[in-house]
């Protein structure tokens, strides 16, 4: 596997989660008519989906290299925040038995800022849309749930591993979820995110570990793993 199968839509909605999809062209044609016809219409129609197909591919496979060696066989996942869902289809396709969790919203804003949003009230997603991802790529249904944010009762088992790669405390502050990760976590979970605020996490957790630094980017962010919450 070099691409992800996906269609128009998968596609447009990899764009509005990960912007470096864009091609120059297009984010040009956003400076030119805005964030609002770009959200709704450009980022669909004027794209290449073979192209985005491989980008995301390549871009995802990145990311898993990353978070790669925490990762094994046999591990209760939530993903919170996942987008399209091809971190998460990589991590099923080469770890055996992976059960994932996915929170999500199931809205698309009506023009994506991709700014800090204390309140948690921007989003770029389709539920709908994930679980198709999933099943075009042959994920069976059987192992994985898809949790609506803002409408689902959120599971409450304990997790091996959480992530959420630049959506906790990079868009959103991490106190919108610290007491339900309090309660879905104990001493072996680990807690993969990315922010610009590493030191405060040390007062948080006990074991703050930064596993990836984001140099040359407007935010200069961190992925950290954490572990042991205080």
């Amino acid at each position: 596997m070099e691409t992800f199968n996906i269609n128009r839509n998968i596609a447009h909605l990899a764009i509005l989660q990960r912007i470096e999809l864009a091609s120059p062209k297009l984010k040009k044609i956003r400076k030119l008519f805005g964030r609002y016809l770009f959200t709704k219409f450009f980022s669909k129609y004027f794209i290449n989906i073979s192209d985005i197909s491989k980008n995301y591919y390549n871009l995802m496979y990145t990311e898993f290299t990353s978070i790669k060696s925490f990762l094994k066989d046999n591990q209760n996942i939530l993903s919170i925040g996942s987008g399209v869902g091809g971190l998460e289809l990589l991590i099923y396709k080469n770890f055996k038995n992976s059960k994932i969790n996915f929170i999500e919203k199931n809205y698309i804003s009506e023009k994506i800022k991709y700014g800090w949003d204390d309140k948690n009230l921007e989003a770029y997603n389709d539920v709908d849309l994930l679980e198709k991802f999933l099943l075009l790529n042959g994920v069976r249904k059987d192992e994985f749930n898809i949790h609506d944010f803002d409408k689902s009762v959120l599971p409450q088992k304990k997790f091996d591993l959480i992530l959420s790669l630049y959506s906790l405390d990079f868009h959103y502050k991490f106190e919108i979820y610290e007491e339900y990760l309090k309660e879905i976590s104990d001493n072996n979970t680990i807690i993969i995110f990315d922010t610009i605020r590493y030191e405060y996490f040390k007062k948080i957790f006990k074991e703050v570990i930064i596993i990836k630094e984001d140099k040359f980017t407007v935010h200069k962010s961190k992925r950290i793993l954490c572990r042991f919450m205080k």
